[in-house]
Formats: C-alpha cells, structure tokens, sequence
C-alpha cells in the first residue's frame, strides 16, 4: 500500500506539471519509473474516489485532470420536471457540490437569478418556462455569465443541440445519458485546475495528432488512416454573421464528433487543426463510418442553422430575405495517402533536429495534412475562451460579434 501511495503522489506531480496528462502517457511514465500498470490503475482510481482527479474520453483519448480542493462548495441546480429523472442526474453529480432540485421553469429561472448558482443543469422541456429561453436569459445576464450550463434533453438534438450551443449552453448531452459522463462534465467544469476547461479547446492537441500522424506512417496496420474533416464555406460563413457564429459552428462539430467517438466501440482518435478542420485517425472503416454518421447530422441540422441567421425555411421555397444567395456550408473529408504524407514529413523534417521527430507545431501539421492554405484562424486560450479571425479570404466583416 506504501507504494501505491508513493505512485500517488507522482501521478499528481506529472498531471500538476502538465496540467492534464493522458492514460497513454502515464503509462510511459509508469514504465520508466519501473511502475506495474496494475499498480499505476489501483493509484489512478483511488485518486479518482478520494476527487483528486477526473478523467474525460476526449476526442477518443482518456485524458486525467488535476482537481483542485476549494473551501466553499459549488453551487449546482437541476431543473428537471421529471423526479426520477432529477434525482438520478442529482445522484450523478456525486458529493462535494451544494446540489439544489427543481421542477419548474418559471421558478428556477427566479432562484437561478437570485442565488447565481456556479452550473445549471438544464432540461429543455419544462413547465412555467422552457429549458433553451432559460439558457439564452443566464448568458445575457452580465451577473450570471459565468455561470456554465449543461443541457440534458431527450429532444432532438438535430436542432437543439446547435440552438443550445449558439444561446451560450456549455455542453449538450441527449437523453438517455450516461450518469458517469455527467459526473465527469460538472466535476471538470467546476473542479479542474488551472486553465478553464472548453470541450473545444480541450481536443487533443498538437503533441497527440503528432502522435496519430506518426502512427498512420508506421506500417504496422495498413488499415489504419488520417485525414481531414473541413468545414467548407466556414470562413464566408463567419464573413457574413460574424466570429461567434463561426465559432458555434466549430463548437456543433466538435461535439458532434465526441458523441460519435464516445458511442463507438472501435478506436478512433478526433483532433482540432485551430482552423476550419479536425483531424480523424483509425482503422479506414471506423473512420468511414464516423464520417459518414457526422455528414449526414451535420446536413440535417443546416437549415437550422440558416434560419437561425434569417433565412425562410428552405422546404419554403422561398427566397431569403437577404436577397442574395446564403453562404453554403459542407464537411468534406480528405484521406491523405500515405506517400503524400511521407514527402510533406520529409520537408518539415529538414528544418528539425533529430530528436525532434513526432514532435510537430499545428503549423507542421496542417502543412503535412494539405491545410496550409487558411481562411481562418483559430487561437485557442484556455483563459480567454476561442476567438476565431479571418484570413485572406475573410476581410473585416467577421469581426462583428467577435
């Protein structure tokens, strides 16, 4: 038991330096140290039991997070008119929160403006007042803005979901939900330490697509592929509404992306390029089927968005009121082949040191993967949030609402 604790104690040392570490790194970690992987597993899961840490699948990557220990408890209310179903995600929550219950739309609003709770968990379908309208009126509140909300709906999330990330909700989850992932969402939202946690900015980042790259030039599993899901006609999308709404469309993609990994019992990892595309790696026929899955919801939810924006429903025929033809949007997915990928390595490998290898900037890597040629970027700040400017293709319209 003494070494498990002395394992304990290095496990939060190496999460602490980094901030957040995944399960593949400590592993290393354990095996340079001469760490049994039993061992590290019973050291991790106590620390999880005692709130030292949290962990979180994200983009197919179990990632470990730092918690931090605060004397006063965080304030959450659940609104859900369904009891059993607010007493399950009540439960969910776990300990160490100052849980509050509500039934009543009209009613947790009035509370939720009163007491400036620290997470609102939100139904969508209540009495007295709906779950979106409550959403929209804690992110416009100026007092209440910091306050996160996490929308839990069995409402299709075609158009929810999309509604709920664009009115400001933090994390959108369909019904029936997992309590564990619940449990994990509101821990980190609330307890990580650090930098603040973004369910965008929190995809894998440089050093883990650096990573998939790497593995996609191995040899060892033919099947396996990376390639490049890009928003297509985003830049011209922002230029016309502004850097929110582009924003909220990388935000749909992206959590679209973390239900298709988290539903999916086949390996794929998802990565952020801080432009208009993500990264897929894996086998190439879990990677088709997530590609094509995410397609077809990514269209479904279009002419959502759109009217969002002012457009007449499409079904309508009718012209917009903009009198000028909408700027069109489609994910495209591009496969790159294994050659292509090797040259482009090879030119980014004359300028690096030896050692240096598998070790890739996003500029590298977009190089590399054919995504040079940016209309926008994205700089992703864990303090400040994600701010979104335009390229040479965007000009400064985008800059309203950003």
């Amino acid at each position: 038991m003494e070494g498990v604790e002395n394992v304990k104690a290095d496990i939060i040392s190496v999460i602490n330096d980094k901030q957040q570490v995944t399960y593949n790194e400590l592993k290393q970690f354990a095996a340079s140290s001469g760490i049994e992987e039993g061992v590290l597993n019973d050291s991790l899961r106590e620390l999880e039991k005692a709130s030292a840490i949290a962990s979180r699948s994200s983009g197919g990557i179990m990632t470990y997070y730092l918690l931090q220990n605060e004397p006063l408890l965080r304030r959450i209310m659940v609104v859900e008119d369904d009891k059993n179903i607010n007493k399950l995600m009540t439960l969910s929550v776990g300990k160490g929160f100052d849980v509050k219950q509500f039934y009543d739309g009209k009613e947790a609003l009035q509370r939720i403006k009163y007491e400036k709770p620290d997470l609102v968990i939100l139904d969508l379908m209540l009495p007295g007042l709906d779950g979106m309208e409550i959403c929209q009126t804690i992110k416009k509140d100026p007092g209440l803005k910091d306050t996160i909300v996490i929308i839990v709906s069995a409402m299709d999330a075609t158009s929810n979901r999309f509604r709920g990330i664009k009115y400001g909700a933090d994390y959108y989850i369909k019904k029936p939900f997992d309590p564990a992932e619940l449990r994990s969402l509101v821990t980190i939202f609330l307890k990580k330490k650090g930098k603040k946690f973004d369910p965008l900015i929190d995809l894998p980042n440089e050093a883990k697509i650096s990573d998939a790259l790497e593995r996609a030039l191995e040899g060892k599993n033919s099947k396996y592929e990376i390639g490049r899901l890009r928003v297509d006609g985003l830049a011209e999308f922002a230029k016309e509404f502004g850097n929110d709404s582009g924003i909220t469309i990388l935000r749909l993609v992206s959590q679209l992306l973390q239900d298709k990994v988290g539903g999916s019992s086949e390996k794929v990892f998802v990565g952020f390029l801080n432009g208009d595309d993500f990264v897929i790696a894996g086998d190439s026929q879990n990677v088709e089927a997530m590609v094509a899955n995410i397609t077809s919801e990514f269209n479904a939810v279009l002419p959502f968005i759109y009217q969002s924006e002012g457009y007449k429903p499409i079904e309508l025929g009718i012209e917009d009121i903009y009198g000028a033809e909408k700027p069109q949007m489609e994910l495209k997915y591009t496969a790159i082949e294994k050659d292509s990928l090797l040259e482009r390595r090879a030119e980014v490998l004359k300028k690096k040191k030896k050692e240096d290898v598998g070790d890739y900037t996003y500029e590298e890597l977009r190089h590399m993967l054919g995504s040079d040629d940016l209309d926008i970027r994205i700089t992703r700040d864990p303090d400040n949030g994600v701010r979104l400017s335009l390229g040479k293709g965007g000009g400064d319209k985008g800059n309203k609402g950003g």
